[in-house]
């Protein structure tokens, strides 16, 4: 159905860094997310690993690449403050992490304008090469509807074997719902015409995000 992936992809697709600084990511993310928005999160990274190779890009730290697609959706874990827009928020959160850890304040920067752009179409790919791919990844794992077009870059047996490991469990309606639960404490969480804004607002009014409606029939389904 769709064409090759990038050389030597397929045989490591899953293999995660296994870093310290990756496995300090996990250990911090996994238990304040629902199951579904963690896979979510490990899937975006493996599709965005895969996109740096089709579209050759080059000259990124993987360990950043890693933290920003695994830490995309800190901004909707049951323990965060909840008093900002989801993807400030998570960005805050992770760089202030990364910092703690010994990541230096320009690389934490970096990572920050990743996940706080990651809902910026237009924006996130004008900001160099960490936000591009954490933002293809991101959009490969919709399934097309926000990619930016190279969701032939993942065959079938691709998508197969990531699916396999880290399965979507409800991804749309579990972020959707994370998104929206964020969104309903604050005002300042969900401004009119920002993701959060407008999915509070379609599920207040209609019930039902025009994402949901869409994923419905995207290829990965919900």
């Amino acid at each position: 159905m769709t064409g090759p992936a990038a050389p030597g992809v397929e045989h490591d697709l899953i293999t995660l860094p296994g870093t310290p600084l990756a496995e300090a990511v996990v250990d911090l993310v996994r238990p304040v997310e629902s199951p579904s928005v963690f896979n979510h999160s490990i899937r975006s990274y493996l599709f965005a690993r895969l996109m740096a190779g089709r579209l050759a890009l080059t000259g990124y730290d993987d360990d950043l690449l890693f933290a920003a697609c695994a830490l995309h959706d800190l901004g909707v874990a049951a323990d965060g403050p909840h008093r900002q827009r989801f993807e400030v928020e998570g960005a805050d959160r992770a760089a202030e992490f990364l910092v703690r850890q010994g990541v230096s304040t320009a690389d934490a920067d970096q990572v920050w304008q990743a996940i706080a752009l990651h809902t910026s179409p237009g924006i996130a790919e004008r900001r160099g090469v960490l936000c591009v791919l954490v933002r293809e990844g991101v959009g490969l794992d919709f399934g097309g509807v926000v990619s930016g077009g190279h969701l032939d870059a993942v065959t079938d047996e691709l998508a197969d074997t990531i699916h396999a490991r880290y399965p979507r469990l409800d991804m749309i309606g579990s972020l959707t719902d994370a998104i929206v639960a964020q969104a309903a404490k604050n005002p300042g969480n969900a401004p009119r015409y920002s993701i959060p804004g407008e999915f509070l607002h379609e599920r207040q009014t209609f019930g039902r995000t025009r994402m949901e409606h869409a994923c419905r029939s995207s290829r990965w389904g919900n």
